[in-house]
């Protein structure tokens, strides 16, 4: 390859907006530990297929820290914003992100990744129903 000065090592490439990450943070049950994680993640492949995005990769984080920045998986979500790999975060309801007694730091991280220039959409039924995106 031929290097011109106005060539940068690290130039941030920049996803198809199909390409998507799916968010998965499900509580587990004791008879079924991994019941909702598994219907998350189908639904959320699913709702891919039928929106057209390209799932690049699945992330999962336990249930329970309120705080989405405090998830090792939900930070390696805003990696890949912010890096331009994704243009959409798949994930199935609101308090994937964060529970609503923490409303405001979903809103937080929602506001952060459309500042990315990326889009949040949800997979489950009901809120997919009218395109299951946030606006």
């Amino acid at each position: 390859m031929t290097r011109t000065p106005d060539t940068q090592e690290n130039a941030a490439v920049t996803a198809p907006a199909s390409a998507a990450v799916l968010y998965v943070c499900a509580e587990r049950s004791t008879l079924t530990p991994t019941l909702a994680a598994d219907r998350a993640e189908a639904e959320g492949h699913d709702f891919a297929e039928a929106h057209g995005l390209t799932i690049t990769e699945v992330i999962t984080d336990p249930h329970g820290e309120p705080d989405p920045c405090h998830r090792e998986g939900w930070m390696r979500v805003r990696e890949l914003a912010e890096s331009g790999a994704v243009g959409v975060v798949i994930v199935r309801w609101p308090a994937c992100i964060a529970p609503e007694s923490s409303h405001d730091l979903r809103y937080r991280e929602i506001s952060w990744l459309q500042g990315c220039g990326v889009r949040v959409r949800y997979s489950w039924e009901p809120l997919a129903a009218g395109g299951g995106e946030i606006k």
